[in-house]
């Protein structure tokens, strides 16, 4: 079963080349936004997926987790897109994004219990490495706007303590 993480690690190559080969073709501010949406709209909806289907109660707790933090994120950015006044634009990078996390959820739909469990918590280590991976090398080091750059590195250590509560989650349920 292709992982949330391999799709992901595929934008992130793709990207990291793009940037690379030229400036010109790293993402600009309001896409940079619709990255940042569309990343935790993806762990918005697994974790709604995650809370209506798991029977793990610790799983269920990781999953409202994931859609309260994950929600606030998204409104702080869409206030601060509106104040500074960035639309944001979609990018192959958002419609990745977007598009390899409904495959994920519809793959996860079709697991129960534990099985579930573990790949709901497995792709969420993932994800959230692929998703530090792309704010450290994408997203921070490309964008323009200040405000927009203090908004992304405030929320980084939000996406690393999601990192370590999955890392944990993963060994409990194993």
């Amino acid at each position: 079963m292709k992982t949330i993480f391999e799709a992901l690690a595929a934008i992130l190559l793709a990207l990291t080349a793009a940037a690379a080969s030229a400036q010109s073709a790293a993402p600009n501010d309001a896409q940079i936004v619709a990255i940042l949406l569309a990343v935790n709209n993806v762990d918005i909806g697994a974790g709604e997926l995650a809370k209506s289907k798991s029977t793990n109660v610790d799983v269920k707790e990781f999953a409202q987790l994931m859609i309260t933090d994950h929600s606030a994120v998204n409104k702080q950015a869409t206030a601060l897109a509106k104040k500074v006044k960035i639309k944001p634009e979609e990018s192959k990078a958002s419609k990745s994004f977007k598009e390899n996390g409904a495959t994920t959820l519809s793959k996860l739909k079709g697991l129960k219990g534990k099985e579930f469990d573990i790949a709901y918590i497995d792709n969420e280590l993932n994800y959230h490495q692929t998703v530090l991976d792309t704010l450290d090398k994408i997203l921070i080091p490309n964008v323009k706007n200040a405000e927009l750059q203090h908004a992304l590195m405030t929320a980084r250590p939000a996406f690393e303590t999601h990192l370590r509560h999955a890392k944990n989650m993963q060994a409990s349920l194993k």
